[in-house]
């Protein structure tokens, strides 16, 4: 697996790159948004580690870029560790978000958990009502036009097609969709479930709130 570290920091690519070495993971870094892109360029990249205040390009505008042309999964590395921060990550679409100072054996079963979900898939599509599902291509279709959504976007719809008719729970959510416990609150799921009906658009209330519970898709075959 190659592994694009972009931080300003050489004691912070350098702790990661160990880790990661540690797993056979094969390790690319830069030290600002720009060089992050020229390395996009020339590698298959398969997920990359972020940092936010970086000179030259920071890490959101560096996000943006790199989604204009891939799919990658992103997780931030940044000391900025306010619910804002991490909220705006999540509503553009980054993976995961880890605040500095950090657990390196941390960081490293979160690239694991996400690197699993990008797996390709056996089925290819789903099909339902005026919803097209290109597992595949992670391409969601609504009355076959393709609308734009980020990849934990794309998770949490997988993940409620997988469990039809089914209540789940937050927590199963956070394992499942995240990939590990997350210690804060519920606004995260929500706010991503609530991203998520609207671009469903006339098929939001196949998501629907189970009252003291969670969310359930409904699905009639």
């Amino acid at each position: 697996m190659n592994v694009l570290i972009i931080d300003d920091e050489v004691l912070i690519r350098d702790v990661v790159k160990e880790y990661c070495l540690n797993e056979g993971f094969n390790v690319l870094e830069a030290s600002n948004g720009i060089d992050g892109l020229s390395i996009l360029e020339n590698n298959n990249i398969d997920i990359i580690v972020l940092d936010i205040m970086m000179p030259k390009m920071d890490g959101y505008t560096f996000f943006s870029k790199m989604k204009e042309k891939y799919n990658i999964p992103t997780i931030v590395l940044s000391a900025r560790g306010e619910e804002y921060d991490k909220l705006f990550g999540f509503s553009i679409g980054i993976d995961d978000y880890l605040t500095k100072p950090f657990s390196p054996r941390e960081l490293i079963a979160r690239i694991k958990a996400i690197s699993k979900r990008y797996v390709k898939e056996e089925v290819n599509e789903f099909n339902y009502l005026g919803i097209r599902v290109d597992f595949k291509g992670r391409v969601l279709y609504i009355d076959n036009e393709e609308v734009q959504i980020t990849p934990k976007e794309f998770d949490l719809l997988k993940y409620f097609i997988e469990n039809p008719n089914t209540a789940i729970t937050r927590e199963q959510i956070l394992n499942k969709v995240w990939g590990y416990d997350y210690f804060g609150d519920d606004r995260t799921i929500d706010t991503h479930i609530k991203i998520l009906r609207n671009k469903l658009g006339n098929y939001r209330d196949t998501i629907v709130t189970v009252r003291s519970i969670g969310y359930k898709f409904i699905y009639e075959k």
